[in-house]
């Protein structure tokens, strides 16, 4: 009776085994680098650029299924350090603190740049002046106004935009007189094409790439070229000024990637950070981190085409 038991008990524990191993076998099959599903938080900001990657990298890997959620930048670096997403894609990089934290809970946060972006000053085209001084708009956050700006106007006081122009201007909060802010970029956009005066603050991006349905609303603003603290000329965020440096108001996009295993999140910011992804920034409008390359075939002689 108790060499049956044996048996009896040593086989359910190699039934259990095989049976563990299997269910491991089966999630570690769930999701690879090309594989499964993913959530992945974006500063929304920068949402039209992340759109179109996923778009690329679902229709090339088709057992790739992404879900973007555009969040402001508190909400995503917050639901990143409580790990509520694994993979998020930011304006900036994580802080000292952000990254102590992430070793206290013995977490190696992925971090790579894949594209430079801009924060962009835009106003109505019934104004004619389509320049404007870095200076006055620290001026104006800093409560000094000079008169030569109406209002400011910024997508959400969480957005990495507020908190860009606040460490530009070295203080902790914007006046609540003139300043101005919506939920999206695109509502900034509309509240500036119908109000004089005012001048909006927004990621790049979102005029390169606009919705269809603010396509003509895009028409009835200027984008505003800009002067540096340190500089007497005027420069645009566009590719070549932002290439060349010259822009004051550029910034780095980021994915970073906390899985912690070779998952999607692993595959997709290897994606973005690769040939095609970085021919899809260029295509945007926006600086890809590398310059795609470009082959080129030299021919010793010229071969007439037949007639």
């Amino acid at each position: 009776m108790l060499k049956y038991s044996k048996v009896l008990g040593l086989m359910v524990f190699v039934f259990l085994f095989a049976m563990c191993n299997q269910k491991s076998k089966n999630e570690a099959e769930k999701e690879t680098i090309l594989k499964g599903s993913l959530d992945i938080t974006v500063d929304e900001t920068v949402k039209q650029i992340v759109d179109d990657q996923v778009a690329v990298f679902e229709g090339t890997y088709y057992d790739a299924k992404i879900t973007v959620k555009p969040k402001s930048e508190a909400e995503v670096i917050n639901d990143l350090l409580n790990q509520k997403a694994k993979v998020v894609i930011t304006t900036r990089d994580l802080t000292p603190q952000e990254k102590t934290r992430f070793e206290k809970s013995k977490i190696n946060p992925r971090v790579t740049p894949f594209a430079r972006d801009a924060v962009a000053f835009i106003s109505n085209k019934s104004n004619n002046d389509t320049l404007i001084a870095l200076k006055s708009v620290i001026d104006f956050i800093q409560g000094k106004p000079d008169g030569k700006i109406k209002g400011l106007v910024f997508d959400n006081p969480n957005s990495s935009t507020v908190r860009y122009m606040k460490e530009l201007a070295k203080v902790n909060e914007v006046p609540k007189a003139g300043v101005f802010s919506f939920k999206t970029n695109n509502e900034v956009i509309k509240f500036v094409s119908e109000n004089d005066g005012m001048i909006g603050v927004i990621g790049v991006n979102w005029l390169y790439q606009p919705t269809p349905d603010m396509t003509e609303t895009i028409k009835r603003i200027n984008v505003l070229s800009v002067k540096g603290l340190n500089s007497n000329n005027y420069y645009s965020p566009t590719q070549t000024d932002l290439a060349l440096d010259k822009y004051p108001l550029a910034r780095d996009l980021f994915i970073i990637n906390c899985q912690g295993y070779s998952g999607l999140g692993m595959g997709f910011a290897s994606f973005i950070a690769g040939d095609i992804g970085q021919r899809i920034v260029l295509k945007s409008g926006l600086l890809p981190y590398k310059t795609p390359g470009r082959k080129l075939k030299i021919r010793s002689e010229i071969i007439k085409d037949k007639e």
